[in-house]
C-alpha cells in the first residue's frame, strides 16, 4: 500500500492503517465455499463497506469467483416502484462490474423482463455466460423500502435453487439489521413479505464486531512501524476505554492525534494526546457522530436513552424493538444489559440532551 505524507512534520503518513478484512470476517470465505446465501449486519461507519469491497477483490483475485459489490443505495428513492428499484441495482452492477472485474466477467447486455423478474433475470444470464461462479455482495440492502424490498427478496429467494449454473454461487446482503428485521422495513408486518422469514434461504447471519484491544494496539503498532513514534500503554488504554473499539471511533482519534496534533514524532504519544483529540472530536461534531446524535430527536431513540442514561426503568410497549433499533443504529452495544455502546457517544449524548 502507497504512504501518503502531510505537511505536519517530516515523514509522518496520513493515517491508513487498518485490520485485514478475512479476519474481521472470517466466516465469510467459508460460507462462499458453501454456495451459501447469507447476512452480514452492522452499524455505520464500522468498516463494513471496505470489509466486503476488500473479501469481493480478494475472491476475484482467487482466479475462483466472479465476486462483486455494490450498493442499493440508489434504489431508496424508488420506494414502492420495484421495477425502478431494480433497474437502479442492475445499473449499479454493471457500473461497478465494469470498474473491477475483468473484461471477460462482465455481465451480458441483461435481457427484457417482466417488472417483476427484471433482477432474476439479469443475473440468470450473467450466471450462465460468465465461466466462473459468480458471488454478489448486496450492500445497503435495507436502504429499500416497501415493494422494492419485497421484490428483491423474493427473486433471490425463487432463483437459490438454480445456482451456481443459473444463478448466483452465492449472494450476501449487507445492511445495518439481521434479515429477521427486515420485515419492519417492507412496512412493519410479516404478512407483507408472505412469510415470518423474508430471507429463509440463509444459512447464516454474521455481525461485523468492533476492535479487540489486542487489534487496537496491532492498529496503532502499524503506524510506530511507519514512524518509530510509540502510542505509550495507557494511551491505548484510554484509547480503548472510550471507544470499545468502535472502528470509525478508533480511526478518528488516531487522525486527530496523528494529523491534527502534529506531536513531534520523537515524543511518545500519551493518555492526555487521546483526551485532547476526544475533545477535539466531540466538539467538531465531526459527521458521524453527528448523524449520530440527530438520531435523538426520534420519539423511539429518546423512550430507550433518557430513562437509561437516568438509572430509571421505561415501561414502554415497545421498548424490547427500541432498543433493539439502537443496537442496529450502534448506539447501544448489541450485548446485555443494555448500555449505551461506548463512553465517548455517552459523553456526547448526555452533553447534547443536557443543551436541549
Amino acid at each position: 500500500m502507497p504512504r501518503h505524507f502531510n505537511t505536519a512534520g517530516p515523514c509522518r503518513p496520513d493515517w491508513h492503517y487498518m485490520i485485514p478484512a478475512e479476519r474481521r470476517l472470517p466466516e465469510a470465505s467459508g460460507l462462499v465455499e458453501q454456495a451459501g446465501y447469507f447476512v452480514v449486519h452492522a452499524p455505520r461507519q464500522s468498516g463494513k463497506t471496505t470489509v466486503l469491497r476488500t473479501l469481493a477483490e480478494q475472491l476475484t483475485a482467487s482466479g475462483r469467483y466472479a465476486a462483486l459489490h455494490f450498493s442499493c443505495e440508489m434504489g431508496e428513492a424508488a420506494g414502492d416502484d420495484f421495477a425502478e428499484a431494480q433497474r437502479s441495482i442492475l445499473s449499479s452492477i454493471r457500473r461497478n462490474a465494469e470498474i473491477h472485474l475483468p473484461a471477460e466477467l462482465h455481465p451480458p447486455p441483461f435481457p427484457d423482463a417482466s417488472s417483476t423478474s427484471l433482477l432474476s433475470a439479469a443475473l440468470t444470464s450473467w450466471a450462465r455466460t460468465c465461466p466462473r461462479p459468480l458471488v454478489l455482495f448486496f450492500d445497503e440492502i435495507d436502504a429499500l423500502r416497501g415493494q422494492s424490498l419485497i421484490s428483491v427478496l423474493r427473486q433471490l429467494r425463487s432463483g437459490f435453487p438454480e445456482r451456481p449454473t443459473f444463478f448466483p454461487a452465492s449472494v450476501i446482503l449487507c445492511g445495518l439489521r439481521d434479515v429477521r428485521d427486515y420485515k419492519a422495513a417492507s412496512g412493519g408486518t410479516a404478512e407483507r413479505l408472505g412469510t415470518a422469514s423474508p430471507f429463509n434461504i440463509k444459512v447464516e447471519s454474521l455481525r461485523l464486531g468492533d476492535f479487540t484491544a489486542q487489534e487496537v494496539r496491532e492498529l496503532y503498532a502499524q503506524y510506530t512501524a511507519d514512524t518509530g513514534q510509540p502510542f505509550s500503554e495507557q494511551a491505548l488504554a484510554r484509547a480503548f476505554e472510550l471507544t470499545r473499539g468502535q472502528p470509525w471511533l478508533i480511526n478518528a482519534l488516531a487522525r486527530q492525534i496523528t494529523e491534527k496534533l502534529a506531536i513531534p514524532l520523537n515524543e511518545p504519544i500519551s493518555a492526555d494526546h487521546v483526551e485532547t483529540a476526544k475533545e477535539r472530536l466531540i466538539l467538531a461534531r465531526a459527521t458521524h457522530l453527528d448523524s449520530l446524535m440527530a438520531r435523538l430527536h426520534e420519539p423511539r431513540v429518546r423512550r430507550v436513552l433518557e430513562p437509561l442514561l437516568a438509572g430509571t426503568v421505561t415501561t414502554s410497549e415497545t421498548y424490547l424493538d427500541d432498543a433493539q433499533y439502537l443496537r442496529d443504529l450502534g448506539l447501544c452495544a448489541p450485548t446485555n444489559p443494555l448500555r449505551v455502546a461506548t463512553p465517548l457517544y455517552r459523553e456526547v449524548i448526555s452533553r447534547v440532551l443536557g443543551e436541549t
